[in-house]
Protein backbone atom coordinates (compact mmCIF):
# COMPACT_ATOMS: atom_id res chain seq x y z
CA UNK A 1 0.00 0.00 0.00
CA UNK A 2 2.83 2.40 0.83
CA UNK A 3 4.39 1.75 -2.59
CA UNK A 4 1.05 2.40 -4.24
CA UNK A 5 0.72 5.76 -2.44
CA UNK A 6 4.27 6.73 -3.40
CA UNK A 7 3.54 5.85 -7.01
CA UNK A 8 0.44 8.04 -7.00
CA UNK A 9 2.25 10.97 -5.46
CA UNK A 10 5.06 10.74 -8.03
CA UNK A 11 2.56 11.09 -10.85
CA UNK A 12 0.45 13.68 -9.04
CA UNK A 13 3.27 16.16 -8.53
CA UNK A 14 4.11 16.71 -12.23
CA UNK A 15 0.43 17.06 -13.09
CA UNK A 16 0.02 19.69 -10.38
CA UNK A 17 3.10 21.63 -11.47
CA UNK A 18 1.79 21.82 -15.04
CA UNK A 19 -1.38 23.51 -13.76
CA UNK A 20 0.57 26.11 -11.78
CA UNK A 21 0.22 29.64 -13.18
CA UNK A 22 2.72 32.45 -13.08
CA UNK A 23 1.09 34.76 -10.53
CA UNK A 24 3.69 37.48 -11.04
CA UNK A 25 1.97 38.46 -14.31
CA UNK A 26 -1.42 38.92 -12.64
CA UNK A 27 -2.29 42.43 -11.41
CA UNK A 28 -2.22 42.67 -7.62
CA UNK A 29 -4.27 45.84 -7.42
CA UNK A 30 -7.89 46.37 -8.38
CA UNK A 31 -9.29 49.11 -10.64
CA UNK A 32 -10.36 51.86 -8.23
CA UNK A 33 -12.73 54.71 -9.05
CA UNK A 34 -11.54 57.72 -7.06
CA UNK A 35 -13.87 60.46 -8.27
CA UNK A 36 -16.97 60.67 -10.47
CA UNK A 37 -19.02 63.79 -11.12
CA UNK A 38 -21.40 65.40 -13.59
CA UNK A 39 -20.29 68.83 -14.74
CA UNK A 40 -20.89 71.62 -17.25
CA UNK A 41 -17.47 71.35 -18.88
CA UNK A 42 -13.93 70.01 -18.69
CA UNK A 43 -11.05 72.49 -18.51
CA UNK A 44 -7.40 71.44 -18.25
CA UNK A 45 -8.75 67.90 -17.85
CA UNK A 46 -10.62 68.81 -14.67
CA UNK A 47 -14.41 69.08 -14.17
CA UNK A 48 -15.91 72.58 -13.98
CA UNK A 49 -19.22 73.55 -12.37
CA UNK A 50 -20.14 70.15 -10.95
CA UNK A 51 -23.85 69.86 -10.17
CA UNK A 52 -26.89 67.57 -10.18
CA UNK A 53 -29.22 70.01 -11.98
CA UNK A 54 -28.24 71.64 -15.29
CA UNK A 55 -30.00 74.19 -17.48
CA UNK A 56 -30.75 73.17 -21.05
CA UNK A 57 -29.16 76.49 -22.09
CA UNK A 58 -25.60 75.28 -21.31
CA UNK A 59 -25.82 73.05 -24.38
CA UNK A 60 -23.66 70.19 -23.10
CA UNK A 61 -23.12 68.12 -19.97
CA UNK A 62 -20.16 65.86 -19.13
CA UNK A 63 -19.49 62.83 -16.95
CA UNK A 64 -15.97 62.96 -15.47
CA UNK A 65 -14.33 59.89 -13.90
CA UNK A 66 -10.89 59.64 -12.29
CA UNK A 67 -9.33 56.34 -11.29
CA UNK A 68 -6.73 56.24 -8.49
CA UNK A 69 -5.55 52.76 -9.38
CA UNK A 70 -5.40 51.38 -12.92
CA UNK A 71 -3.38 48.15 -12.67
CA UNK A 72 -3.31 47.51 -16.43
CA UNK A 73 -4.67 48.97 -19.66
CA UNK A 74 -8.43 48.49 -19.54
CA UNK A 75 -11.75 49.91 -20.67
CA UNK A 76 -14.70 51.43 -18.86
CA UNK A 77 -18.13 52.33 -20.13
CA UNK A 78 -20.28 55.39 -19.50
CA UNK A 79 -23.86 54.30 -20.17
CA UNK A 80 -26.20 57.31 -20.41
CA UNK A 81 -29.93 56.93 -19.65
CA UNK A 82 -32.70 59.51 -20.14
CA UNK A 83 -35.96 58.79 -18.31
CA UNK A 84 -34.72 55.21 -17.71
CA UNK A 85 -34.20 54.58 -21.44
CA UNK A 86 -30.73 54.00 -22.92
CA UNK A 87 -29.46 57.09 -24.73
CA UNK A 88 -25.81 56.40 -25.56
CA UNK A 89 -22.84 54.33 -24.45
CA UNK A 90 -19.23 55.51 -24.51
CA UNK A 91 -16.24 53.15 -24.27
CA UNK A 92 -13.23 54.84 -22.69
CA UNK A 93 -9.65 53.57 -22.41
CA UNK A 94 -7.73 53.74 -19.12
CA UNK A 95 -3.95 53.45 -18.77
CA UNK A 96 -1.85 52.64 -15.66
CA UNK A 97 -1.04 53.76 -13.04
CA UNK A 98 -3.93 56.28 -12.75
CA UNK A 99 -6.18 57.86 -15.34
CA UNK A 100 -9.06 60.29 -15.79
CA UNK A 101 -11.56 60.28 -18.61
CA UNK A 102 -14.88 61.82 -19.53
CA UNK A 103 -17.76 61.63 -21.95
CA UNK A 104 -20.24 64.33 -22.95
CA UNK A 105 -23.60 64.74 -24.62
CA UNK A 106 -25.01 67.68 -26.55
CA UNK A 107 -28.33 68.84 -25.09
CA UNK A 108 -31.53 69.25 -27.11
CA UNK A 109 -34.89 70.61 -26.02
CA UNK A 110 -36.23 67.05 -25.73
CA UNK A 111 -33.50 66.14 -23.21
CA UNK A 112 -35.21 67.80 -20.23
CA UNK A 113 -35.94 65.50 -17.33
CA UNK A 114 -34.11 62.90 -15.22
CA UNK A 115 -30.86 61.33 -16.37
CA UNK A 116 -28.30 58.90 -15.04
CA UNK A 117 -24.88 57.68 -16.11
CA UNK A 118 -23.83 54.19 -15.07
CA UNK A 119 -20.09 53.53 -15.00
CA UNK A 120 -19.03 49.94 -15.73
CA UNK A 121 -15.68 48.17 -15.91
CA UNK A 122 -14.79 46.02 -18.92
CA UNK A 123 -16.22 42.90 -17.24
CA UNK A 124 -19.62 44.56 -16.91
CA UNK A 125 -19.43 45.30 -13.18
CA UNK A 126 -21.29 48.45 -12.15
CA UNK A 127 -18.80 50.77 -10.44
CA UNK A 128 -20.98 53.82 -9.80
CA UNK A 129 -24.18 55.61 -10.83
CA UNK A 130 -24.51 59.40 -11.20
CA UNK A 131 -28.00 60.92 -11.30
CA UNK A 132 -28.81 64.41 -12.58
CA UNK A 133 -31.56 66.45 -14.23
CA UNK A 134 -31.84 68.79 -17.18
CA UNK A 135 -34.24 71.74 -16.69
CA UNK A 136 -35.28 74.97 -18.47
Amino acid sequence: MALLLCGVSIFAVPAFSQEKKDITSLPTEKLTLGHAVMCESIKDFMPENAAVVFSITIGKVSCFTAFDVVPEKTFIYHKWYHKDKPSTEKRLTLQPPSWASYSSIQLRETDKGPWRVEIYDQEGNLLHTLRFSITD
